[in-house]
């Protein structure tokens, strides 16, 4: 039996709990080839310079085996990618238009003015741990939280939560590598995505015929926003599912990291305001996107690191790696809350920058802030905890941690 090559190791589960000392061989080689043809890179400086080369690819059509199950096909879906699975100029138009309701320069308010009510949910599952001794940080309270906010900003009801969910943990298993070739996961991906836009569909004509003061509503109604119905579909899809799913494991993250470093929660609780550099470390140190571009492509042949990645190849960017790169950063296995100069590529870097990324700072501030001050004498019941299957959106799948009491909000 052949031996497993470090990449085939990151993506096995029994390595889900750890793969950073495997991340550390993998950068030995910063630009890998693999067995199946995928370039793997590891290195931050090539990392960077791949997420701003526009000879990389976004479109899983420029995939040559997707190309092909494409024209090979009888009915070829007709279901329209999302903006973040485009490249300019159709990523840039689309990008900049739902940029025009979520951000600066036109709604520089959107995302702050929901500052109170992310406290008020917070602020209420925490007291609803009142009376026990221990919860599951991921069912009580990492998962309930980004999927209230999300609801709330695009105007989905939030009793559709358990009819979209399935839908989202299926979209989710679309992007892990180990579950089929990659014209079956493209496949099932845009079936999966085609079976929630229906949902949606009835959706956003209510919301054209009854505005309200959501996401969704501005999209529909404003007459500068030029896109089809699939588009805003699609769009709509890709924001309920990309905009509570990683910051899921984001927070998850950021609470068993703290709970292993009790020395940053105890100055947690005393200086509020380190919670920035904590959240911005946690990007770094225990990032909720691991791997990506299993659906990027080079549209030529590049030169990096002493390496050529031909043309038509599928390149994966293994960004956890990147990020404890010792070449970029000091001390890179080292959690640390006050570091300098923290470019960590937690939200990537380049175009497709994390759209969410302002909204998922906010939330996991607010919420390992709140856990940090108000959960008296935290543990973890065990440790490591399990782990979700993906290799690519690592988090714990549930997080037990006990405790003696709760002070009141």
């Amino acid at each position: 039996m052949t031996e497993a090559t470090i990449y085939q190791q990151i993506l096995d589960y029994s390595n889900r709990a750890d793969p950073y000392p495997l991340y550390a061989e993998l950068r030995r080689t910063p630009v890998a080839r693999q067995e199946d043809g995928v370039y793997v890179v590891s290195g931050y400086r090539e990392i960077v310079a791949l997420l701003h080369d526009p000879r990389v690819s976004s479109d899983p059509r420029n995939i040559p085996e997707i190309a092909a199950a494409d024209a090979a096909a009888e009915e070829t879906p007709e279901f329209p990618a999302s903006f973040i699975r485009l490249d300019p100029p159709d990523h840039d138009r689309l990008r900049a238009m739902v940029m025009r309701h979520f951000g600066p320069p036109c709604s520089p308010g959107r995302v702050d003015g929901m500052t109170n009510r992310i406290m008020e949910i917070i602020t209420g599952l925490i007291d609803d741990f009142a009376g026990k001794s221990q919860v599951d940080i991921v069912e009580d309270f990492a998962y309930p939280m980004p999927v209230t906010v999300i609801c709330e900003l695009l105007g989905v009801p939030r009793e559709d939560e358990p009819l979209f969910h399935q839908w989202s943990q299926a979209i989710i298993e679309t992007t892990d590598p180990t579950t089929g070739s990659i014209v079956e996961r493209d496949r099932r991906s845009t079936q999966i995505r085609a079976e929630l836009a229906e949902y949606l569909k009835g959706l956003l004509d209510v919301h054209r015929q009854q505005p309200g003061d959501d996401l969704v509503s501005a999209l529909v109604t404003d007459p500068a926003v030029d896109m089809s119905q699939d588009e805003l579909l699609t769009t709509a899809v890709t924001l309920l599912v990309a905009g509570h799913e990683t910051t899921v494991n984001l927070i998850t993250n950021g609470v068993l990291t703290l709970l292993r470093h009790p020395d940053v929660l105890e100055r947690l609780r005393h200086e509020p305001d380190l919670i920035i550099g904590t959240v911005e470390e946690l990007l770094r140190y225990e990032p909720p996107v691991q791997l990506i571009g299993l659906r990027r492509s080079a549209l030529a042949d590049i030169d990096i690191a002493g390496t050529t990645i031909p043309k038509g190849s599928v390149i994966s960017l293994a960004l956890a790696a990147g990020s404890r790169d010792a070449a970029r950063f000091r001390d890179p296995d080292r959690f640390d809350p006050d570091r300098q100069d923290n470019q960590h590529l937690g939200f990537g870097s380049g175009i497709h920058y994390c759209f969410g990324a302002p909204l998922a700072r906010l939330e996991t501030q607010l919420a390992l802030r709140e856990i940090a001050r108000r959960l008296v004498n935290p543990r973890l019941v065990s440790d490591p905890p399990p782990y979700r299957p993906n290799p690519g959106l690592r988090g714990p799948r549930h997080l037990a941690v006990e405790f003696d009491d709760i002070i009141p909000a």
